[in-house]
């Protein structure tokens, strides 16, 4: 609902960046008896996880660093997003971290990786690497053979035919298809989204991003996040300043996406800024690290900031999965001979060592209730792991694709600063209650958490006999109230603030509950990536 204070929602309907640390997922699964997961192909024991909204791919870059402290597995990532666009950048997040190093250095590659991520404005160089991987992405995704001779790690077989040509939009889009800022004027949708969140408290918009931080995040322990970046990205969108200000002045496209919105009773295709204003990037890498020292305070104050630490671990997460690729080369696999006797293989360079050792699979959109349709999925993922804005989906049918005595690993909302404490604990027992309905107990031993919640499958579990109410009652707090996917559309005059409206009060004549994936093209609707901007004064405002 949207007051004179604001709509107060800032947590948006798609979501670009994660909301907890980085999780290690080999940590997460149950132990694997080396004889009983043997893949006949790879002769080596693997590892099936199942994600729902992980939407950066921060767990599978941790999961892929630690695996050498790991006895040898094969991963197969199963990643279910709600847009088309979340998936575009998991394959551009991953095409950056597994870049050789012949072609890009340690240093660039990570300092790209944070400014693509995380910031709504890039600075020129780095734009021009979104561009070429784009349109390389943009020439793959049509050619299936091409696609897995250059991308082996990637398996896009279970999508939709409708589903990859909207991909291959999205990546003209950001390959620069519609020349100039205005096809996607990013600082202007940025102060929109944030006047119509703060509303009167606009002008005092410094002092609610203090208050925030200091009395909200810090308090939940993310105290090395600094005041001023946090304040600059509240203002500007830019979370990780590596360079000269100036140079921060071309929008990131890899931030949009489509919306139908309805403008004087007709339905239109527009692109805008619909994420995270509220909490920002930090999170994910920035408030915990393996150094210790990294977290040293002096004087009650953090010596370094999250955005300095984050740079770290990214920078240590990268050089630990190039480690990892060239101790696998060095391995016994050169020494196994091809089928039929073939010639031995040769060796692996470190990128090209990683990707041969794991496989991620991206689903359909909306298909977390049928994937126990298929046998191929029924009882196969060790570990299911629910983002805090697909937790509405956890349920029976996801609970019968988890093998028995697999684990579950769901985000809480802990980070959330539009949610009160009494909201956070009931989400966190509704999320127990939903998982006791999808089969799942508590683990027992887990330390206690506030940032996730860890449940197992026990093996004579049914997720069966379920009280129908179960997955209808609605989630507690203004935000997480209904499915990201049925959040309505905004009035054409509200475009930058659309999870402000509720479904109760959407104007007549208005697309009705258009899901994040209805920009996909349809035969009367064109793909995401080909939206056309709505730039008239009253659908997106100046500042």
């Amino acid at each position: 609902m949207t007051t004179p204070a604001g709509s107060g929602v800032g947590f948006g309907s798609v979501c670009w960046w994660g909301l907890s640390p980085a999780l290690d997922l080999q940590a997460e699964s149950p132990p694997v008896d080396p004889d009983s997961q043997a893949d006949t192909a790879h002769k080596t024991p693997e590892l099936d996880v199942l994600l729902l909204g992980s939407v950066d791919g921060r767990h599978l870059l941790r999961t892929l660093a630690r695996a050498a402290l790991w006895p040898r597995r094969r991963f197969n990532f199963y990643v279910l997003e709600n847009n088309l666009e979340a998936v575009a950048r998991h394959m551009l997040i991953f095409s950056l971290a597994l870049e050789e190093p012949e072609k890009m250095g340690l240093r660039e590659r990570s300092e790209t990786f944070l400014e693509v991520w995380g910031n709504a404005l890039l600075r020129p160089p780095v734009a021009a690497v979104v561009r070429a991987q784009a349109e390389r992405l943009a020439n793959l995704v049509p050619e299936p053979d091409r696609l897995a001779e250059q991308l082996p790690w990637l398996s896009l077989g279970a999508l939709k035919f409708r589903e990859r040509d909207a991909l291959e939009a999205v990546f003209r889009f950001w390959s620069g298809g519609e020349k100039g800022p205005e096809a996607f004027p990013m600082s202007r949708l940025w102060d929109s989204r944030l006047r119509h969140y703060l509303g009167s408290r606009y002008d005092a918009r410094r002092g609610v991003s203090d208050w925030d931080l200091r009395m909200k995040l810090h308090d939940r322990g993310a105290q090395v996040i600094h005041t001023q970046e946090f304040r600059r990205w509240r203002d500007t969108g830019v979370a990780f300043e590596l360079r000269d200000p100036r140079a921060y002045h071309v929008p990131n496209r890899t931030l949009a996406s489509g919306r139908l919105l309805s403008h004087r009773g007709e339905r239109v295709a527009a692109r805008g800024y619909w994420g995270d204003i509220a909490t920002g990037p930090f999170v994910a890498f920035g408030i915990e690290a393996d150094d210790q020292s990294l977290l040293r305070t002096s004087n009650g104050q953090p010596v370094k900031t999250a955005g300095e630490i984050t740079q770290h671990n990214v920078t240590e997460l990268f050089r630990e999965v190039a480690a990892w690729g060239r101790q696998k080369a060095a391995q016994g696999d050169t020494d196994q001979e091809q089928p039929g006797g073939g010639p031995k293989p040769k060796p692996w360079t470190s990128a090209a060592s990683a990707r041969e050792s794991f496989t991620v699979h991206f689903l359909p959109l909306g298909s977390a209730q049928t994937l126990h349709h298929k046998r191929c999925h029924q009882g196969r993922f060790q570990l299911l792991y629910v983002a805090c804005g697909m937790v509405h989906l956890l349920g029976p049918e996801l609970g019968a694709c988890v093998a028995p005595g697999g684990n579950l690993v769901v985000e809480l909302a802990r980070y959330l600063v539009d949610l009160r404490p009494e909201q956070l604990q009931a989400f966190s027992a509704r999320v127990e209650e939903l998982a006791r309905a999808a089969g799942f107990a508590r683990q027992i031993g887990a330390s206690p958490s506030e940032t996730f919640a860890r449940f197992c499958k026990s093996g004579d579990s049914v997720p069966g006999g379920l009280d129908p109410t179960v997955g209808s009652q609605p989630l507690p707090g203004e935000v997480l109230t209904r499915p990201l996917e049925v959040m309505s559309p905004p009035r054409a005059d509200q475009v930058p603030a659309m999870e402000s409206l509720s479904l109760s009060s959407q104007p007549q004549g208005s697309s009705a509950q258009m899901p994040l994936q209805g920009s996909l093209a349809t035969p009367t609707e064109s793909p995401a990536g080909n939206l056309e901007s709505v730039s008239t004064p009253d659908q997106v405002p100046h500042p």
